[in-house]
């Protein structure tokens, strides 16, 4: 059997005539001091009460000991933290920066920490749709509201504007969630080669509007004109006259999509996937940039605007914009499908300088699959996984907001979230709590602390 140790010091060598000596009492140490700036962000934008507000609690209050919304936010800042397993809260618990940040710093119960540990936060996430009848009865008393967490989704990402924008470029994609055990609804994808789900994500710039949970199975446009439609809807609401653009690759190209978009009012600009038809359509000026890219020893495109139609897929002939490109010694054409005439913008501009710019927004799914760990789908039920990944986008959200409101000018502007948490938030602390404060004691050599500092001021 191993050796039971008690040793209270360790030695680690003398260095200039000094030994080098570690100990453990250092007293209340925590690695997340930075994030007080989080619940700064959240006091001014109010991101956990608006996601709280979509929870239902028929608990006893007099009896509870973690209210939802505690519950809700130490849930959200422990993502955003890094902290995407609910086990890590077990530890969590007792850290005096969260409890700070959540406002409760001392239990009710003597025998409780102040937070909530893995299994009370299991049940938030696997709390049931409302109105559902047949929930598992350990859950049954905190429900959610799907529908009102999709609208505040968008909701906060409109209150982030004073003035209502001129126009408004709505993003979509989907992407996988690979599933390691038997998930409810998991299918194995060709293309991505593993069992997954197909999230839809929608963005407006930073904005995360939309985070839909959906089976590989689907294509991957399912469900995209509703939620275009309830989106739309909302924003409409607030900006009436704010010009909409939806843009997506070729396979958000459906005709049930772009007829719904010619009906109300909405415009388009999507990835059109090549044929056999259309490339022939381009012969003239795939030669032409051919014959440039040989007289200049570079890529060489030429743009060709057509009206175009399919042979039975679509309702009606539509705008084309071809790119007919010769690069690396090929050709290499490329189309999209669009509603914005040619009097407003020109093929080449619309291609160049807003189809292509769609691409930002994967490094905005993967901030929140890789930084935020919103591909983690542990949960037995697609209803669970999906509050999981909601949770993860409000993370998103609360990120993003601290990057918008309390970061613009300085070194940290466009960093991603994973380099927000390592640089600003997870700053090592000595906590000290007495009868009138918490103080948290950050390193004085803190790289960051100047944008620490600028940060503070603007929130």
């Amino acid at each position: 059997m191993p050796t039971h140790c008690s040793q209270d010091s360790f030695a680690f060598g003398r260095v200039e005539g000094r030994a080098v000596v570690a100990d453990f009492s250092g007293g209340t140490i925590t690695s997340n001091g930075g994030a007080l700036l989080l619940a700064q962000t959240d006091r001014g934008v109010g991101i956990i009460d608006s996601f709280a507000a979509c929870f239902g609690d028929g608990r006893n209050q007099g009896l509870i000991e973690h209210t939802v919304r505690t519950m809700v936010g130490q849930r959200m800042v422990g993502i955003a933290l890094g902290h995407g397993d609910l086990v890590d809260h077990d530890d969590l618990r007792r850290d005096p920066v969260l409890a700070a940040m959540l406002g409760k710093l001392t239990p009710r119960r003597k025998e409780c920490a102040p937070l909530a540990g893995k299994s009370t936060l299991s049940r938030l996430e696997h709390s049931p749709q409302e109105g559902v009848v047949h929930a598992p009865p350990r859950y049954h008393k905190i429900s959610h509201d799907g529908e009102a967490i999709e609208r505040t989704f968008v909701d906060i990402a409109l209150r982030s504007r004073r003035k209502p924008p001129p126009v408004m470029v709505i993003d979509l994609d989907a992407t996988d969630s690979a599933l390691h055990g038997h998930q409810e609804g998991r299918f194995f994808h060709g293309y991505y080669d593993c069992y997954c789900y197909l999230p839809l994500f929608v963005f407006w710039d930073r904005h995360l509007l939309s985070a839909k949970l959906r089976p590989a199975s689907a294509d991957a446009a399912a469900g995209s004109v509703e939620e275009v439609a309830r989106i739309v809807a909302q924003v409409r609401a607030r900006w009436p006259k704010t010009t909409i653009i939806v843009r997506a690759d070729s396979g958000f190209c459906r005709d049930d999509l772009m007829s719904w978009c010619e009906a109300n009012d909405v415009h388009f600009v999507l990835g059109l996937a090549r044929n056999d038809r259309l490339v022939a359509e381009i012969a003239g000026e795939l030669a032409e940039a051919e014959s440039l890219a040989r007289a200049t020893g570079r890529a060489a495109r030429v743009f060709k605007d057509f009206a175009w139609s399919t042979l039975d897929s679509w309702s009606r002939k539509r705008r084309v914009i071809a790119k007919a490109e010769w690069t690396r010694g090929e050709a290499n054409p490329r189309f999209i499908v669009t509603s914005l005439p040619a009097d407003v913008i020109d093929g080449a501009r619309l291609y160049e300088k807003v189809y292509c710019q769609r691409g930002e927004m994967e490094n905005r799914i993967k901030e929140c699959q890789l930084d935020l760990l919103a591909d983690t789908m542990p949960a037995a039920t697609m209803r669970a996984n999906q509050l999981r990944l909601w949770f993860a986008g409000m993370a998103y959200v609360l990120m993003c907001a601290l990057r918008r409101i309390a970061l613009a000018g300085t070194e940290l502007a466009r960093a991603t979230c994973a380099t927000i948490r390592l640089k600003l938030l997870k700053i090592g602390a000595q906590v000290t709590v007495s009868a009138r404060r918490v103080r948290i004691a950050m390193a004085t050599a803190c790289p960051v602390r100047n944008i620490f500092a600028i940060a503070h001021a603007r929130l």
